[in-house]
């Protein structure tokens, strides 16, 4: 069933928090990012079909903007005891097989998605330099059944506004996607 993002209140600071990379065992923190122009994190996971719909706009949001200073985290917060094939094991082969050089964490304990107010996969987080909140919500206006096409058109505007110090709208919309597999 479809839910839709909880548009955590803008200018909120990134919450800290310290997962596991399922791609190579490091842990990493918010903390690290700090200094960068800004720090993109998403909740994604492997099996939502929202997720697979855009999943390769991921890489492509990786490759246009790292260079210019976004860090990209994406957490995975789903149960692994209902749904296993979202766990750490399957989420580093997505990874590798995807190209994604962002960290891919596990968050086993599910406490960070609350700390986000994480409600779905997709859903997008994205912190300024000094990681407060500008921009929450959706991708673009694409889903698995709509047959618009994948653009990453809100959130790249927002990623562009943000690395151009231009300002941001607030009039953001929510990401509708899978709900969080809460245990």
């Amino acid at each position: 069933m479809a839910a839709n993002s909880t548009m955590l209140a803008l200018g909120t600071k990134c919450p800290d928090f310290t997962l596991e990379n399922a791609v190579d065992g490091q842990t990493v923190s918010p903390i690290e990012y700090a200094g960068k122009s800004g720090l993109l994190v998403m909740f994604i996971c492997n099996h939502c079909p929202y997720v697979v719909h855009v999943h390769d706009e991921f890489k492509k949001l990786e490759d246009e903007f790292a260079a210019k200073g976004l860090a990209i985290l994406a957490i995975n917060s789903n149960s692994e005891r209902t749904h296993p094939q979202d766990g750490p094991a399957n989420m580093k082969l997505r990874a590798k097989e995807k190209g994604w050089g962002f960290p891919f964490l596990f968050d086993r304990t599910q406490s960070v998605a609350r700390a986000f107010q994480a409600a779905c996969t997709p859903e997008f987080y994205l912190f300024d330099g000094a990681q407060k909140l500008v921009y929450r919500g959706r991708l673009d206006e694409s889903s698995p059944k709509n047959g618009k096409p994948v653009t990453g058109k809100d959130l790249r505007e927002a990623i562009v506004n943000l690395l151009e110090k231009q300002p941001i709208t607030s009039d953001q919309l929510p990401s509708v996607g899978c709900s969080i597999k809460w245990d």
